[in-house]
């Protein structure tokens, strides 16, 4: 049974899927009170702990602390509520870098009561567009800097009545900041129920009719509860850096909610590329970093060169499943382990993780604190040790699609039903196979991706690469490698046999690439995730299929 709503808006609980169609949700141990807002949580909570002038966020050259913070969102929250008439469950939408202005502008809707929406600031007026409608989004906050598209979103929608520019470069010189430097310090915060919805999360591999994904006030806790303190320990000590946007839940958790829970600080970066978090990690000797294992690899390149990233404890790998050659390398030159995890929007955060205490290579590790995990067959029947088949999962957080049929395909029988292919092994500790739909089946043999892509990373000549299965007409299917060399240069028929021959000895024989193709870089997105689909299409296109 729900709580009573604090929602005057009542939207999203009128679109929440029907509760027999949710997942078993596992939450024991994870006890808030009836009343919660996730936005009052992380800062006027904080600052009434003691932790007012701790550094708690860290960008665009200025330091942040709880004090700074809260009032900052107090301030923004008076702005949404008494100029801009935002009530209790209207949806929010911010479109902004990674920067300390986003994070202000998430928790003062939060705040306000608001079921906020985080975008990516590359989106196009169209593709906000189709997220504005399927949200039904009344206000939207803006990064100045990004206002061309929002404003022609906004000038075509039905839904969308007020957008407001922000200064992301805390300069606070746009219309919100000048609204807000006029607002006291002090907000009454609505009083929301643990249950209400906080965050829509939109689905970074959507395609066609966006999915959202809906997380509740107590989820964006229990993150932190379970995943945060269970597996990274944090402390009030921690800084944290890395290259997820906060428009995803893998970002706002690692590099947001984290932090804040625990009185840490978050360094923010607009652009996190390799060369820059290498920069923060040794100006503000960084303890936890969140990124994927290509950025990783551009990390152990630069300690060669004389880079100090001693100070990081935790190396948080996910978004691709993470090669053991990288592991290995990592523990030789750091002592330490890169913590490999799989987490979903449709789940808020990393549910499966590596521990410190409990590691090993090309291994995903054991189920959070709160979870359970199994191997499922396509009946839903669990699997023997050691055989590949669907993964399912089941805790404190899980999939709710806003308004959406999908939500049979994802929950089933109560589990979550990741789209991902894995293995258990006698420990119980859980092994990625491939997504799937990346499953290559090849002259009746099955090969998942990932595991070819490990061999050719284990080659010294490998600097990225990305398996596919390619169109072929005796085969079905044939294992196809993109590959990016660190040398371009060496690319060659003798390099292709070279790989060819390594992967051979590495693995079963059959699973080699017969097509290895050449490339400066590969797709990908903005957190990090190879994006095969692009690949395969081009495979598709060749071989002349529609």
């Amino acid at each position: 049974m729900m709580m009573a709503s604090a929602h005057l808006d009542t939207f999203a609980r009128d679109n929440l899927p029907p509760e027999e169609s949710w997942p078993d949700l596992l939450l024991e141990g994870f006890d808030y009170p009836e009343r919660l807002n996730a936005g009052v949580e992380l800062t006027d909570a904080m600052v009434a702990k003691g932790f007012g002038d701790h550094t708690a966020l860290i960008g665009n050259g200025r330091r942040r602390t709880y004090k700074e913070l809260t009032d900052w969102t107090n301030r923004l929250a008076h702005v949404l509520v008494e100029d801009l008439g935002v009530v209790p469950g209207n949806r929010v939408l911010i479109r902004s870098a990674n920067n300390p202005a986003m994070v202000a502008c998430w928790l003062a809707a939060t705040k306000a009561g608001a079921v906020v929406v985080n975008t990516m600031p590359m989106l196009r007026a169209g593709e906000l567009a189709k997220i504005v409608d399927k949200a039904e989004i009344s206000h939207a906050l803006c990064d100045t800097r990004l206002m061309e598209e929002m404003e022609a979103c906004a000038a075509e929608s039905r839904f969308l009545k007020h957008v407001i520019g922000f200064d992301g470069t805390s300069n606070h010189e746009a219309e919100l900041d000048r609204m807000a430097l006029e607002k006291p310090v002090r907000f009454d915060a609505v009083e929301t129920a643990q249950d209400d919805v906080a965050l829509l999360g939109f689905t970074s591999g959507t395609t066609g009719t966006p999915k959202a994904t809906m997380h509740f006030h107590r989820d964006l806790m229990i993150i932190a509860d379970g995943y945060a303190a269970e597996v990274l320990g944090v402390t009030e000590e921690d800084v944290f850096v890395g290259s997820p946007p906060l428009a995803f839940t893998f970002g706002l958790g690692g590099l947001a909610v984290f932090p804040l829970r625990f009185g840490a600080t978050a360094t923010l970066l607009e652009t996190a590329s390799p060369p820059n978090m290498i920069e923060i990690i040794q100006k503000y000797k960084a303890t936890v970093c969140f990124t994927a294992p290509t950025a990783y690899r551009a990390m152990l390149a630069a300690m060669e060169e004389g880079a100090d990233l001693s100070s990081l404890r935790a190396a948080v790998s996910a978004g691709e499943t993470l090669p053991a050659p990288v592991y290995e390398d990592w523990m030789r030159k750091t002592g330490k382990p890169l913590l490999d995890g799989i987490g979903a929007t449709e789940m808020l955060h990393i549910f499966v993780s590596n521990h410190f205490e409990d590691h090993t290579p090309a291994c995903t590790g054991l189920p959070v604190r709160g979870y359970e995990a199994r191997v499922i067959d396509a009946e839903g029947q669990e699997l023997p040790r050691g055989e590949v088949g669907r993964l399912a999962v089941r805790g404190p957080t899980g999939c709710r699609y806003l308004a959406d049929a999908r939500q049979a395909e994802y929950v089933q029988g109560g589990w979550n039903i990741t789209g991902d292919t894995f293995w258990m092994d006698e420990d119980g500790r859980l092994h990625f196979a491939a997504r799937n739909d990346d499953m290559i089946v090849s002259a009746g043999y099955n090969i998942a991706g990932p595991e070819v892509e490990a061999a050719l990373l284990a080659h010294p000549l490998v600097s990225e690469c990305a398996v596919i299965g390619a169109p072929d007409v005796a085969r079905g299917h044939i294992v196809e490698a993109h590959v990016v060399l660190c040398d371009p240069a060496a690319a060659s028929d003798e390099t292709i046999k070279a790989l060819q021959d390594h992967v051979k000895a590495s693995i079963a024989p059959f699973k080699y690439p017969r097509s290895v193709k050449f490339c400066d870089s590969l797709p990908k997105t903005a957190t990090g995730k190879i994006q095969r689909f692009i690949l395969k299409q081009q495979a598709e296109a060749a071989a002349g299929k529609p």
